[in-house]
């Protein structure tokens, strides 16, 4: 690990992963924080270089909206650092096949290679603990190994999130149960400048085991979730709309961020 490191252009793409939802915070631009700002403020106060961050992720975009809208944006940026998480929420949807998924995958990062630029990919976690996301865990694992080849064959790094055991204590998660908490977010984090082996301090916890609860309890919120979250995400994917509908990314140029603690 180190203090120093050499990039001083990160570029982020991808969806509400890497745009932050789950760890809302009035501070930040978006009203998002998350992981990839968690990242920039860091490598920002690392370096005696000036240093700009974008993020071009939009919530609710699948892996082809990724690839056309913020793919070569990215690349026009002119970044020496990009990380890139994608195909999530098409690996959740009914039908969707990881095979042909990876081999878009494989020609985006070609294309977020092109000009030798660091690449940072994301492995799915395991979510085999959650009641919607635990249905596609196999699938996840195909990806997953497809992604792994991927990155050995253009030279990307890879963050493993599916080894990342502590991601699967639900407080990694918001309360939606499909986007990580801000302690999961700042877990990401710090799992990302391991993987550049920049020095930080994110300190990712691992929180003491939650005592068993009782199971009518866990039942009764299963039901508020249901209504509250499953329910909304379905009539969504009946009706063809997205979460992502009419939003535009936080940041489409490279900008100055703070360090922050």
């Amino acid at each position: 690990m180190s203090d120093e490191h050499p990039w001083t252009r990160y570029v982020a793409i991808g969806d509400s992963f890497t745009e932050g939802i789950g760890d809302p915070d009035p501070q930040s631009v978006g009203g998002h924080r998350g992981w990839a700002d968690r990242v920039a403020e860091t490598l920002a106060g690392r370096t005696d270089e000036d240093f700009g961050y974008a993020n071009l992720a939009v919530r609710g975009r699948l892996l082809g909206q990724i690839i056309d809208e913020q793919a070569e944006a990215a690349v026009a940026l002119g970044p020496d650092l990009i990380t890139v998480s994608a195909g999530g929420n098409d690996i959740i949807r009914p039908g969707s096949d990881p095979d042909a998924l990876a081999e878009r995958y494989d020609r985006m990062i070609e294309t977020l290679r092109r000009d030798g630029a660091t690449v940072v990919l994301f492995t799915g976690p395991d979510v085999g603990m959650t009641p919607v996301l635990g249905m596609v865990r196999g699938k996840t694992a195909i990806y997953n190994e497809h992604l792994q080849a991927i990155a050995l064959k253009h030279g990307a790094l890879v963050t493993n999130l599916w080894a990342l055991r502590v991601l699967r204590d639900p407080r990694m998660w918001a309360a939606d149960r499909l986007h990580h908490s801000p302690l999961g977010h700042a877990t990401v984090g710090a799992a990302v400048l391991d993987t550049l082996g920049v020095d930080h301090e994110l300190g990712a916890a691992v929180p003491e085991p939650l005592a068993a609860r009782p199971w009518r309890e866990a039942r009764v919120e299963d039901l508020g979730w249901a209504r509250e979250y499953l329910v909304p995400w379905v009539v969504r994917r009946v009706r063809g709309t997205s979460s992502g509908d009419g939003i535009t990314a936080k940041r489409t140029s490279l900008q100055p961020i703070a360090p922050r603690s």
